[in-house]
């Protein structure tokens, strides 16, 4: 099948025999995105169609004048331009940016009357008051990142506006924007690591929080594997496809940029752990939905499922994200160079690779440094650069005194009553896995808002199930 450019529309066979061609043309006042359709009884006939239809829209577009306000041909803007190009949660994020925040307080201005003061002033307005929702926790602005993206709305539509010759400048230049700030990276040290795999194995999480911390790869990408992607023989991974939350509906999508779909090579243990898995999962999923085999798990489960697994490890907090922090450190740290780590972890070029770890490779270079002062110097290295402690070359390291870890287990239940697992802060979980008739297994689960509740429940689906099995 031949993919479609993007802002083309979108050619399908229907059932009923005919074809349909479909095309964005707008958004409602919500953010939601209008489509008009278009049938034939051929594919030839359907795309004459498509492209006439298209052309009535760009007809609509090009009929943007200085008289126009400025919310008018930013909606204009991003339909025309922007919206063909994004993925389904890079559009959502546009959207909310540009009728939640840009079109509300600015959007009245005609055009051509928009000036730098009143963009500059509209960015603080932002910062200061500009939040929509859960203001007691976040308190009422927003945050630099969110500000910046608006701004980058706005300066990408005016620039526009400037090439069509609506306007002379984009008054949106050299605006006054609240700095960028890096979100503070957290990374797993190798004791937690240990920890953490060993609490995940028990709660039945191993293998999907071993990959990822073998390979990088991002929480869609992860989620988005199937089992035709592994080949056991060549240990090599293919990443294809992602899923996201869209709308707080679970897609599957194309990975995130054009680098991001890749072929990784992985350790022979990690695919001897994938191979003994699969030997437990029904279903063309490599990490199935706990509920629906038929997809993926959900994206925020895993994220809650993760919080818990290192609460019960005692380990620090980190989001998912910084899993991928944790490999890419670790492999730095091991030796990788940064142009084969841009590849591995899908980054669009080493740059943007070297700009997100600068912090750890500064270090790889001091220690180089040392290295080479002890080496041709012979000099004794200072208190300071091995960060204390005794500074004896000929002193041998202490032996490894940490207590074997032992996995949070809760409370030990009898054999064939299952078992209860708390997954967020009001929600608990109860799973039987029990073997049918014809010797497999299947997981069977049960969810309530109080313990009480769900060993009530659980009780009553394993007697629905051996009832059932007894039949």
């Amino acid at each position: 099948m031949v993919r479609r450019k993007n802002g083309e529309g979108t050619i399908r066979h229907r059932k009923d025999g005919r074809w349909e061609g479909r095309i964005v043309v707008g958004h409602d006042e919500n953010g939601r995105t209008i489509t008009k359709n278009v049938l034939g009884k051929t594919k030839n006939e359907c795309r004459e169609k498509l492209d006439a239809l298209k052309s009535t829209v760009t007809d609509r577009a090009e009929k943007a004048t200085t008289d126009m306000t400025f919310g008018a041909y930013i909606d204009f803007w991003f339909n025309t331009f922007a919206a063909p190009k994004l993925k389904a949660t890079t559009r959502r994020k546009y959207e909310a940016e540009i009728y939640g925040h840009i079109i509300p307080k600015i959007g009245n201005i005609p055009l051509g009357d928009l000036r730098h003061s009143d963009v500059e002033q509209f960015y603080a307005d932002q910062k200061k008051n500009g939040r929509l929702s859960r203001r007691d926790t976040y308190g009422d602005g927003l945050s630099n990142s969110m500000v910046r993206g608006i701004h980058a709305r706005c300066k990408s539509a005016l620039d526009r506006a400037v090439a069509d010759g609506l306007i002379i400048r984009n008054p949106a230049t050299d605006c006054a924007l609240p700095p960028k700030k890096s979100r503070e990276m957290k990374t797993l040290s190798h004791s937690e690591i240990r920890r953490f795999l060993i609490q995940a194995k028990y709660e039945g999480m191993y293998e999907l929080f071993l990959l990822d911390l073998t390979t990088g790869m991002r929480r869609g990408e992860l989620l988005g594997l199937k089992w035709e992607d592994l080949d056991t023989k060549t240990c090599e991974l293919r990443i294809s496809r992602q899923a996201a939350l869209v709308g707080g509906k679970l897609v599957i999508t194309s990975p995130k940029t054009r680098t991001s779909g890749r072929v990784i090579k992985l350790p022979k243990a990690v695919v001897d752990a994938l191979t003994e898995y699969r030997k437990t999962v029904y279903s063309e999923w490599m990490f199935p939905s706990p509920h629906d085999n038929s997809r993926p798990r959900d994206p925020s489960g895993c994220r809650k499922r993760l919080g818990l697994i290192l609460e019960h490890a005692g380990c620090k907090h980190v989001r998912f994200h910084d899993l991928r922090h944790t490999f890419a450190t670790m492999a730095l740290e091991g030796g990788m160079d940064i142009k084969t780590l841009s590849a591995v972890i899908g980054h669009s070029t080493a740059a943007t690779t070297l700009d997100i770890y600068s912090h750890i490779t500064s270090d790889m270079q001091r220690k180089a440094a040392m290295c080479i002062d002890r080496a041709i110097t012979k000099t004794a290295v200072s208190d300071t650069e091995t960060a204390g402690g005794d500074n004896n070359a000929n002193t041998t390291p202490s032996a490894n005194t940490e207590p074997v870890f032992t996995p949070y287990r809760g409370k030990r239940r009898r054999p064939g009553t299952g078992c209860i697992t708390k997954i967020s802060k009001n929600t608990w979980q109860g799973k039987f896995t029990p073997r049918n008739p014809d010797g497999t297994r299947q997981t069977h689960c049960v969810y309530a808002r109080t313990e009480e509740e769900c060993e009530r429940k659980l009780g009553e689906m394993i007697k629905q199930i051996r009832a059932k099995n007894a039949m």
